[in-house]
């Protein structure tokens, strides 16, 4: 379980990258999602408690899933299955969860996709690093 919550941690401070990126060059608003998540637990529109509220939830949700990903990914590969959970929970996240919060649905998708990607990769490779894994997957 510790693992988990180390990888599910790193993970979650790193996996907004991607849409934060891509709201900065298309002169989007790089808070969007942010404000988007908070979202999630908060029925208002003031944009201070809105991303105050979604520091917490992405820390839960990131420890959440570093947990069930440390639990079910293999030992080989795992930056690669990482990646794939990555995307099974985007659709879960933004498919099936988030197309209920008006917040969410107005989200540029793909950047959206994106940082889940990034956020299983990156539980994976904490998890690989953790075990004692021989390098990285895609040279095994």
């Amino acid at each position: 379980m510790r693992r988990g919550v180390v990888a599910g941690t790193v993970a979650g401070v790193v996996s907004g990258a991607p849409s934060t990126v891509h709201a900065l060059v298309t002169g989007g608003d790089p808070f969007a999602a942010t404000a988007a998540a908070g979202s999630l637990v908060l029925r208002t529109e003031r944009r201070p408690r809105l991303i105050a509220a979604a520091v917490g939830v992405h820390f839960a949700v990131s420890i959440g899933w570093g947990v069930v990903l440390a639990a079910v990914l293999p030992r080989r590969h795992t930056t690669a299955w990482g990646a794939v959970a990555g995307l099974a929970i985007a659709a879960l996240d933004l498919g099936l969860v988030g197309r209920r919060f008006p917040m969410i649905r107005a989200l540029p998708v793909a950047p959206q996709v994106a940082d889940h990607v990034l956020y299983g990769a990156v539980v994976g490779a904490v998890l690989a690093s953790g075990r004692g894994s021989p390098g990285p997957p895609w040279r095994t």
